[in-house]
């Protein structure tokens, strides 16, 4: 595996920062260094596609929001904005590519909806189906809409499920290819099905464990993580356990060592960390293992592929600290090697 990896920041832009970052990053000893900048407004999450080919919101409020196609060019280790393409909802804040690279779609928190993008050569196409969602949840600040935050396709392609802050739902779509393209249908909105979770829950982000066999869910109002077993496409339920203990109301990413040893989430607002937890082999139940504390709002992390390093961007900070992950314990150390120089980061994804 090697050692030198490249490391995608995205970060807003209302303040300082211009779009997304490139960074080389040795996960041997935790060094990192810029590269190189391609202008994108605020790229609040990004998919590394064929690793050539990069696609990136534009999570804009008010104005129009964006997909965006991006060239990397290895060689010269330059990345270019290629096109973009709206979404024709507001504020999306999260972009995925199916595993053949055919299609792409994002998760719109501020429409309530989900965009889908055929991919040709490579390159966004406009946008062919836009599914709204309809409801509300017990929060009557929070969630009096859908909100959509996450989309992430089942392991094998069938599937595609979304997590909706708003209604407290995860959906579940089948996927078709055969009836896809510009002007097809490849979600397939008559097979949606609906996983409830418990009221005022917000589920916010998901991850699949690397067997396949589970699914967790962060909720970001409850801060509780939500457990499911996962069967072509059906979830059972079978935990629930906090990772926000301070009343934040404000939890945020989740995510997987590759070995399936141990999981992280985050929280904002009050006691902003990382929750540690191990993972049970046998039944995939989570245990609580330890607290580590990051700097303002860690929106977003990122775990090295060979499992060494957890990278924690804390937007309020303009922080991103490199924590080395015990190897036995789960446990995270600053290495003090944090990257300083990127303004509100919010986003981060390793090539």
């Amino acid at each position: 595996m090697d050692a030198i990896l490249y490391l995608l920041i995205g970060a807003y832009t209302a303040g300082l920062s211009e779009g997304v970052y490139l960074y080389k990053f040795d996960a041997a000893n935790g060094d990192a260094r810029y590269v190189h900048m391609a202008a994108v407004e605020n790229p609040s999450y990004i998919d590394t596609g064929d690793g050539e080919h990069i696609y990136a919101v534009t999570e804009n409020a008010d104005a129009p929001s964006y997909a965006n196609t991006l060239l990397f060019d290895r060689e010269h280790e330059r990345l270019t904005l290629v096109n973009r393409q709206e979404t024709f909802a507001s504020s999306p804040c999260y972009i995925v590519t199916d595993k053949d690279r055919k299609y792409a779609v994002t998760a719109n928190y501020g429409g309530g909806s989900i965009s889908v993008f055929p991919i040709n050569q490579d390159t966004l196409m406009p946008s062919c189906q836009l599914i709204i969602l309809e409801g509300s949840g017990a929060d009557t600040t929070r969630q009096q809409a859908p909100h959509l935050h996450c989309v992430k396709f089942s392991p094998d392609g069938k599937y595609l499920f979304a997590t909706d802050l708003g209604t407290d739902n995860i959906y579940r779509f089948d996927t078709d290819y055969a009836a896809g393209g510009e002007g097809g249908a490849f979600l397939k909105e008559e097979t949606m099905k609906s996983f409830r979770l418990p009221a005022g829950s917000g589920p916010r982000h998901m991850t699949f464990h690397p067997s396949d066999k589970y699914m967790y869910v962060i909720n970001e109002l409850s801060g509780a993580v939500e457990c499911f077993l996962y069967n072509d496409g059906d979830l059972t339920s079978f935990q629930t356990i906090q990772a926000d203990t301070a009343g934040g109301r404000a939890s945020a990413d989740i995510g997987i060592t590759p070995n399936g040893k141990f999981l992280y989430a985050s929280n904002r607002n009050k006691n902003d960390g990382i929750a540690i937890f191990s993972i049970n082999e046998a039944d995939g139940t989570l245990v609580k293992a330890g607290y580590q504390l990051t700097g303002k709002h860690p929106r977003n992390f990122v775990i090295t592929p060979n499992g060494k390093y957890l990278l924690a961007a804390s937007m309020d900070s303009s922080l991103i600290e490199v924590f080395e992950i015990d190897e036995v314990t789960g446990m995270l150390r600053n290495a003090g090697k944090d990257i300083t120089d990127v303004d509100t980061p919010v986003f981060l994804k390793f090539l």
